[in-house]
């Protein structure tokens, strides 16, 4: 093995580890802060390795048990975001670093580079799979079919495991995503040769985009810790912060600039979310959560608005300073409502909850207490649609307001 091919298994190896570890860690403190570490049967590892897998793209299937006279039901389709992100930051920031002092990079190294990234990826995303699966019982107090359960030795259980095939598969294509958006909104980062026509139009309204969505995260984890230091409730609100900040922080963005997403939360499972949204979801039927919807019970969502408007102006603006000067304003437009409406859509298909857990007793329907349902879906077209829109109005009146300030290739 050569130096230069030995230096690049290292790099690769960092990456990826540091990825793992970071997502580790993360999940694990968010798990701990919601009480997971009191698991029986020392599940806890397990459980973070579950969480893990979700959050590197993969697949986790849960299943219930009842015996002969009852039937289990679950399902859960969930990304914890504050872990992939936290992963996605740390794996592509270490991708991308040993290139940094380069002018262009080849088209050959770059898929090496990548290769080697994601077989290691995939051999740390099978270890954690094959270690996320465990099964647990059920308490069901006072409950007919505790009673029974009782009678005939027949509790109740529900458990997880990792499907090591879709996981595989997914946490390849969540990898290979990862890399393609380090390189879209990285500024410094060397492309080919036959790519560099596409820096002006793609980079900067790339770049911009992926700002606004790390500022509304930022802004989230600001107001979530003053909320967890002034109203109590420190652990529950840090483990929101830790498993599921851009989840709330990016619905707060799509909401204010008019997108709307399909909700309900029933049973005793719900979503650990701010009283207000908890308070448009809870019902036995869908709700539309939208800035009116919010406002109904608490007119300050209105300001959501005003946040939405002036953090894409400043994306906008961001987006043409860091354009070359001859880029005119309609152009700026068009790139930064593309670079808007993929993110959006992107966020859309990826923060959605879909959890759903119940017993019935000889096929009669749910035993009381023990089912539940907890669902957040965006309106997809609605959503990405606006977000075209708004990423039009804010590129332009943005290059409108930049013009003033310095751009690439102009001379102060």
């Amino acid at each position: 093995m050569s130096r230069t091919s030995a230096r690049a298994w290292r790099d690769a190896l960092v990456a990826v580890v540091a990825g793992f570890a970071v997502m580790t860690a993360t999940a694990a403190a968010g798990l701990a802060c919601a009480g997971a570490g009191d698991l029986p049967d020392g599940a806890f590892p397990r459980v973070v390795a579950a969480v893990v897998v979700m959050a590197a793209g993969g697949s986790v299937e849960v299943s219930g048990d009842a015996g002969f006279l009852a039937g289990a039901d679950a399902s859960l389709s969930v990304l914890p975001l504050s872990v992939s992100l936290a992963g996605a930051l740390t794996t592509g920031w270490l991708f991308l670093r040993p290139l940094r002092h380069r002018a262009v990079a080849g088209t050959r190294e770059l898929l090496g580079r990548a290769g080697r990234s994601a077989v290691l990826w995939l051999a740390l995303l099978a270890l954690f799979a094959l270690l996320a699966r465990q099964t647990f019982g059920l308490t069901t107090c006072d409950s007919p079919l505790g009673e029974i359960g009782e009678l005939l030795d027949s509790a109740p259980t529900v458990g997880f495991r990792a499907a090591l095939g879709p996981t595989l598969l997914y946490g390849l294509l969540w990898f290979l995503g990862l890399l393609l958006i380090a390189l879209l909104v990285s500024r410094r980062t060397p492309l080919p040769p036959g790519l560099l026509r596409f820096h002006t139009a793609v980079r900067p309204a790339a770049h911009a985009t992926a700002v606004l969505f790390l500022a509304y995260v930022v802004l989230g984890l600001g107001a979530g810790l003053v909320t967890a230091a002034v109203q109590g409730h420190a652990a529950r609100t840090l483990a929101v912060l830790l498993l599921g900040l851009p989840n709330l922080a990016w619905l707060a963005l799509t909401t204010g600039f008019g997108g709307a997403w399909r909700g309900v939360a029933e049973g005793p499972f719900g979503l650990p979310v701010p009283p207000l949204l908890d308070q448009v979801l809870r019902g036995p039927v869908p709700s539309t959560v939208d800035v009116a919807s919010l406002a109904q019970r608490d007119s300050r969502a209105w300001w959501l608005v005003v946040l939405a408007a002036v953090a894409l102006l400043g994306t906008g603006v961001l987006a043409a300073v860091r354009s070359p000067a001859r880029v005119r304003p309609w152009q700026h437009a068009v790139h930064l409502a593309v670079a808007l409406g993929l993110a959006t859509l992107t966020v859309c298909l990826l923060a959605g909850v879909q959890a759903r857990f119940g017993l019935s007793l000889l096929g009669l329907g749910d035993v009381s207490g023990l089912g539940g349902r907890v669902e957040l879906t965006p309106y997809l077209w609605r959503t990405t649609g606006l977000a075209l829109l708004w990423g039009a109005v804010a590129g332009f009146l943005g290059a409108l307001l930049a013009r003033p300030l310095r751009h690439p290739g102009r001379v102060a």
